[in-house]
């Protein structure tokens, strides 16, 4: 018989950013151990609110079906005696599984080598009831809270204090004790709407039962309409929502009963920056904010309460009273900023440490300056542009907004550069040296912008392996993980034709440290490259295509690009697999010369089989071809042109004996092969391709 199964844990405002996960977390531990326990069950999905975690299961069944279980022991030459009776390992075996002693002739069987004791018993299945409290307690140990806390004069700890447990199988309410508290079959409504503790009536109704109890249970139907009623709002007054998802969620996770309602604030402040006032009201109130056609901010936003209230204008007004002094802040930082110039500023960064052994701010911005202009020169960018971006791109950090706004960081400093006077090559540099941010982000447009990307980048990941703090396991905490790949973006999507091993070299260099511990700079070159493998797995390219060309030494991350496409394209061919492989051979041949031997030059006038000289025939009328196509990257068209190489390659390794007697005719065939590895080398090591 199957039933379905409600379990809802009660408790103070949870955490609203992991709300979500929490919910999925309880619902997938207890679908997993109830699977353990082999207890039927359809699968298992959430519910989540601000007071409240909930299982619900369509159909559970009351108990695993039983088992049938065999346990086998000893050999029966060493479960009896030579006089027939049991010996002290026979008795065991028929103590431990209630087994007359004088029976225990009877049970016994074959293994497939042996006679040996057995017995198969019927085991009873699991009852659901029975093992219930046990598995949510489990489950509720097993969720994945940072820090959990306790109440009152109780050892349970959780990430909030429970209220409340109600656990339904079917219309049967289940008693269990979980973290201290006894459950019932009693839930409770809206905090101000609807207070009291009511009686739930089946797991099948607890979504509309908690919704007459005006709690939107659902998180996704909470999102869905904060989501639509936000847009109405935004469109009633000609502008449209700017709903940032994570705020989305953030909010749809604060509410039970959501009610968005659309408020506004005084004109005067829209002179203010625009992603200052749109910080402002999300990050402190959780506004939405409201642009024009043309993504001009307008003077609206959009709240949403947790309350239907019976005056909705006095909610709006209570609003708007609060968010106004938030703005008038945001306009004093902005007007007081502009007092002194990002350049005056740049004497406060000498008081601020980057890295207790690296130095202050003022001295990272020096060595960005420096190792920008170097890359904007090599690159063809503006030396001059990238090297005053680079000592001004750390200055906005001491101004007064974003102290209060970090995350204005850049976004400010272009602000500001602007107001200073400085040219805009240097002002959307400021703004770019943070990009790309995240995974998916733009990457830095300009060439100043990109040059001092590249360069705080990789200053940090150098000082940082410098003074042997490099990454370990989860711990991260100058984020090089997501610096190494903002590099290799920046330098790949920006087609920068750059040699990364020279740029950190340069980097490493600058930094001021007399004793380095071990060659920083070159796990740092390391660490960067491998971090190629998540950029191309991300793009669905096979990490095999990336291990060919990584293999052949390449070290510039747009030319290593170029070479992974190229391979990606090569293995399409319908020579590939045959050339990979023969590559494979030619490999492992020329591993085994013993070490120290120099391969010897070929010489053509020893070539005496066909398919040797064949093959050299090839290979010297290909050449001319490669070099012109090497010369100019065309790394794809270079493949399909040694593509050609297939039936010869084949012909030699079936009609030409390599170890032969005549020692220089074979270190001429050797030569011969090593020619051939070479060719593909200068672009990929192809036997990547042919597996293990």
């Amino acid at each position: 018989m199957s039933r379905p199964l409600l379990v809802e844990i009660g408790t103070e405002e949870l955490p609203p950013k992991a709300l979500e996960t929490l919910g999925q977390a309880l619902a997938e531990a207890v679908g997993t151990r109830l699977s353990a326990l082999s207890i039927e069950h359809s699968g298992s999905y959430y519910f989540a609110a601000p007071r409240r975690l909930a299982v619900l299961i369509d159909q559970l069944a009351d108990s695993a079906a039983d088992q049938q279980q065999t346990q086998w022991g000893p050999p029966l030459k060493v479960a009896f005696g030579a006089d027939g009776a049991p010996s002290k390992a026979g008795l065991a075996f028929a103590s431990k599984n209630q087994i007359d002693p004088a029976a225990l002739a009877d049970y016994t069987a074959n293994d497939g080598q042996q006679d040996k004791l057995c017995v198969t018993q019927r085991v009873a299945g699991a009852v659901t009831v029975e093992v219930l409290e046990g598995l949510l307690s489990e489950s509720l140990a097993g969720l994945p809270i940072p820090k959990r806390m306790r109440w009152g004069a109780s050892r349970a700890e959780f990430v909030r204090p429970l209220k409340w447990v109600a656990v339904l199988f079917g219309e049967q309410s289940v008693a269990v004790e979980l973290l201290g508290v006894a459950s019932g079959n009693q839930s409770r409504g809206h905090r101000f709407h609807a207070p009291a503790a009511f009686v739930l009536e089946g797991a099948g109704r607890y979504r509309e039962q908690l919704r007459e109890h005006w709690v939107m249970v659902d998180g996704a139907e909470r999102r869905a309409l904060i989501e639509q009623r936000v847009a109405a709002l935004a469109s009633e007054v000609g502008g449209s929502a700017v709903i940032d998802p994570a705020l989305l969620d953030e909010v749809a996770s604060l509410n039970e009963w959501p009610v968005p309602l659309r408020g506004q604030f005084d004109r005067e402040f829209l002179d203010v920056p625009a992603e200052a006032l749109v910080s402002s009201m999300a990050s402190h109130q959780k506004y939405f904010h409201v642009v024009d056609g043309d993504g001009a901010l307008l003077p609206y936003f959009i709240t949403v309460a947790n309350i239907e209230s019976r005056d909705p204008a006095q909610v709006i007004a209570g609003n708007e009273r609060v968010i106004r002094p938030r703005l008038a802040d945001a306009a004093f930082f902005y007007a007081n900023d502009l007092k002194i110039s990002l350049e005056a500023r740049r004497d406060s960064l000498r008081s601020v440490v980057f890295q207790a052994q690296l130095g202050s701010l003022y001295d990272k911005s020096e060595r960005v300056a420096n190792l920008a202009e170097l890359i904007a020169n090599q690159s063809g960018g503006d030396g001059a542009a990238a090297a005053r971006a680079g000592r001004l791109c750390k200055s906005d950090l001491v101004s007064d907004m974003v102290g209060e706004f970090d995350d204005l960081q850049g976004v400010m400093g272009r602000y500001y550069a602007r107001a200073n006077g400085e040219s805009d090559a240097v002002a959307s540099a400021l703004y770019e040296q943070y990009l790309p941010r995240f995974a998916g982000d733009a990457i830095a447009a300009s060439a100043a912008g990109r040059a001092l990307a590249l360069a705080d980048r990789l200053d940090t990941i150098t000082g940082i392996f410098a003074i042997g703090q490099p990454p370990s396991g989860s711990k991260d905490p100058f984020a090089l993980r997501r610096a190494s790949l903002g590099v290799l973006r920046t330098l790949i999507e920006g087609g920068l034709d750059l040699n990364l091993a020279e740029l950190v070299a340069a980097a490493a260099a600058a930094q001021p440290l007399d004793k380095p511990q071990g060659d920083g700079g070159k796990q740092a070159l390391t660490y960067i490259l491998e971090r190629l493998e998540g950029y191309y797995r991300d793009s669905g390219i096979a990490h095999a295509y990336l291990l060919a060309v990584v293999e052949s030494g390449a070290q510039n991350p747009l030319d290593i690009d170029t070479r992974v496409k190229a391979v990606a394209a090569f293995a399409e061919l319908p020579e590939a697999a045959a050339l990979a492989a023969a590559n494979k051979r030619v490999a492992n041949i020329l591993a085994k010369q013993p070490a120290g031997d120099s391969l010897a030059t070929l010489d053509t006038a020893l070539l005496s089989e066909p398919a040797e000289r064949a093959l050299s025939d090839q290979l010297q009328a290909l050449r001319p071809r490669l070099d012109e196509l090497l010369a100019g990257r065309d790394y794809r068209a270079a493949l399909t042109a040694l593509a050609a190489l297939q039936a010869p390659v084949d012909a030699f390794f079936d009609e030409v004996m390599v170890n032969c007697d005549d020692l220089a005719v074979r270190a001429n065939r050797i030569a011969l092969l090593a020619e051939l590895r070479r060719q593909f080398l200068s672009i990929a090591d192809i036997s990547q391709l042919a597996g293990s």
